[in-house]
């Protein structure tokens, strides 16, 4: 093999995942695959446990009730390997933007040793002039801007995105998953959302999770590259599927 050849995308599955929350049984025995280098989606009613099963991913769900394996493709850890963009910009309102861009840097005491990538990922998300403003003089769409180019500074194989878009109008939302997609391509992105477009638009692979113990009662493989034309027939057909399969769940 080619020395020089570019490492195969890292792929995660969930198995046998059990996690209890309040004496309650929000899975048990999960299995949850995520193709290397291409964007899984996730949908479901609110409360069945897609931001539990995100943070299990990530280890944050470690009660002493859950149980399960986090399996890697190259047989390592997952742990700092993945990066998370929340649903809201989570920017810390006393730091500019390229300071919150730069944070994960700070915190692991490397100050001022990425500004020139966090500068240039600032300007591949459009905000090459807003490096020194503060949080409160961007909009929301801006914010989620300085958000994702965080989260890419991280430079991880593996990003976790829990409804990054979702509190954003129609435009800027669209806008920020063309952008999303073109800056995320290759690497594995789990995208959990309540919006079916979003997930078709995006996702190569589509999930619905359902029922408690929750479990994937959907599977579907969208055609073509993504970002996905809105109007496209097939899109708005398996929208559609999508919906009705979301309102038998919660039925």
């Amino acid at each position: 093999m080619d020395a020089s050849a570019s490492p195969a995308p890292l792929s995660v599955h969930v198995r046998s995942a059990r996690v209890v929350f309040d004496a309650e049984t929000l899975f048990d025995d999960l299995d949850f695959p995520l193709e290397g280098g291409r964007w899984t989606c996730l949908l479901g009613a609110s409360g069945v446990g897609k931001s539990t099963l995100l943070r299990t991913i990530v280890g944050l769900a470690t009660d002493g009730g859950n149980s399960g394996e986090i399996v890697c493709s190259d047989g390592l850890p997952l742990a700092g390997r993945a990066a998370m963009m929340a649903q809201r910009d989570l920017l810390f309102p006393w730091l500019t933007a390229i300071d919150n861009v730069m944070l994960g840097d700070r915190l692991r005491g490397r100050r001022g040793a990425g500004r020139e990538r966090a500068m240039a990922l600032l300007a591949e998300v459009g905000l090459a002039g807003y490096a020194d403003a503060l949080p409160a003089a961007l909009s929301g769409g801006m914010r989620q801007r300085v958000a994702l180019a965080r989260t890419l500074m991280e430079d991880r194989p593996v990003v976790l995105m829990d409804e990054p878009f979702s509190g954003l109008d129609a435009v800027t939302r669209m806008r920020l998953q063309d952008m999303a997609a073109a800056m995320l391509a290759g690497r594995t992105v789990l995208l959990v959302t309540h919006d079916p477009l979003e997930a078709l638009r995006l996702g190569h692979r589509v999930f619905i999770l359902a029922g408690r113990p929750a479990r994937l009662i959907e599977d579907l493989r969208p055609a073509g590259s993504a970002p996905r034309d809105v109007a496209d027939p097939d899109v708005l057909r398996m929208q559609g599927l999508l919906l009705h399969r979301l309102a038998e769940a919660q039925a």
